[in-house]
Parts: C-alpha cells; sequence; structure tokens
C-alpha cells in the first residue's frame, strides 16, 4: 500500500506540474514561447540586418541601369519607331519604373543612400548626370550599358535605322542586367531576403523573355531588308 500511494502521489504531480506549464503558455507568460505577442523592435531589427553589402550593391546599381534604359525607352515615339518597337519601349517603361520604386524604398526602408532620380533627358544621360562617380568623377561603367557614344547614335537614328539600333543596344543591355543578376546569386549569402530574391529572379526571368522577344523582331527586320527588292 506504502508503495501504491507513492505512486499515485508521484503521477499526481506531473500532471499538477504539466497543468500549470499548459497554462502558463497559453497565457503567454513564457517568454519566447509560440504565444507570445512578436516584438515590434526586434522585428524592425530583422528588416535591417536581413540582407547583405552585395544586395545593396545590387539595388543602387541596378536602379542606374534601368535608368538607362528608360532614356533609351523614350527616345522610341520621337524618333519613328515601329509600332511593334513603341510597345516594347512602352512596355520597358512600365516594368522598370515600377522595379526602381521598389528598389528605392527598398533602400530607404534600411537607410541606405539612394541614387538620383532618373535622368530627365538624353543629354544628361550621355553625360553621367545623376550618375554614381568613382573617386575620379566618371560614372561608374555596369554591364551592358551604353557608351557615350552609342547614346549619341541611337539619339541621332530615325525611322527603321532607329529601330535597328534599339533593338541591338536594348538587346546589349538587357544581357548586361542578366550578367548583375547572375553576380548577385553568385555571391555568397546574397539575395536571399525575399524582397531582392524576387526582384532578382523576376528581373532575370522577364529580361531574359525580352531579349529573345528582341532577337526575333531584329531577325525579322534584317530578313525583310535582305528580302526587299
Amino acid at each position: 500500500m506504502r508503495i501504491r500511494a507513492l505512486i499515485l502521489f508521484g503521477v499526481g504531480a506531473v500532471a499538477a506540474a504539466a497543468a500549470c506549464s499548459s497554462g502558463g503558455a497559453s497565457a503567454g507568460t513564457m517568454p519566447g514561447s509560440r504565444g507570445s505577442a512578436p516584438d515590434p523592435a526586434a522585428r524592425a531589427d530583422s528588416v535591417r540586418h536581413s540582407y547583405t553589402p552585395a544586395d545593396v550593391e545590387f539595388m543602387k546599381g541596378m536602379i542606374r541601369h534601368h535608368a538607362q534604359a528608360l532614356v533609351m525607352a523614350r527616345m522610341a515615339p520621337t524618333r519613328g519607331a515601329n509600332a511593334s518597337v513603341r510597345v516594347l519601349a512602352e512596355r520597358i517603361i512600365n516594368g522598370q519604373n515600377d522595379e526602381i520604386a521598389l528598389m528605392r524604398r527598398w533602400l530607404r526602408d534600411r537607410n541606405e543612400s539612394v541614387p538620383e532620380p532618373v535622368p530627365a533627358s538624353v543629354d544628361m544621360a550621355m553625360h553621367g548626370e545623376g550618375q554614381p562617380m568613382h573617386g575620379g568623377g566618371h560614372p561608374i561603367h555596369m554591364p551592358g550599358m551604353l557608351s557615350e557614344e552609342q547614346l549619341e547614335e541611337l539619339d541621332a537614328a530615325r525611322g527603321a535605322t532607329f529601330d535597328r539600333l534599339f533593338l541591338t543596344y536594348m538587346i546589349q543591355h538587357h544581357q548586361g542586367a542578366l550578367t548583375m543578376v547572375n553576380e548577385l546569386f553568385s555571391t555568397y549569402a546574397a539575395g536571399r531576403g525575399e524582397v531582392v530574391f524576387k526582384l532578382a529572379s523576376d528581373i532575370g526571368a522577364d529580361q531574359a523573355s525580352e531579349i529573345a522577344r528582341m532577337q526575333s523582331m531584329l531577325r525579322k527586320m534584317l530578313f525583310e531588308n535582305v528580302s526587299s527588292p
């Protein structure tokens, strides 16, 4: 009887302890338990630190890269571009404006410096106004970016010549963006944050698709020129 009493006492004590533990967790009194409310300061700290310097440089660089594409695309309506090129240019303007807004917001939310607004004119773009500079005062050249001479050539072109140059140079420009995306994902620990990963993945997919489309348009254009009497 003594042994049985001790066993019953032990079972009761364990049950009581379990009840107290369960009650404490449901009431949210245990620090770190799933039932406790999230700490806003901890969440903000997580946002600040869940990215790498490579993520920041990618965002800043892609803002400037997109800026030049917008300058190129905005030429189309006033350079006699054909309908398909104008539609493509408008698509680039809409998509890349949205991505620039997202990247600028991402940088501001993390108290990082934000590149200056997109150049307002072709002349500003050709002379590097508003672009990040090296120590010597020269604009940073990123993969696929057009040179000043190429921008001047595109700016001066009209009609079918503009269409051909626009497609050729925008393919070059898009391929540079793909290089930047690949460099981001090949950098240790970079591109893992939700926003950066999705943005870089979307840029890669969208611009690869547009490259294929532009190559098809360019082949058709060149074939038509060769086959015409």
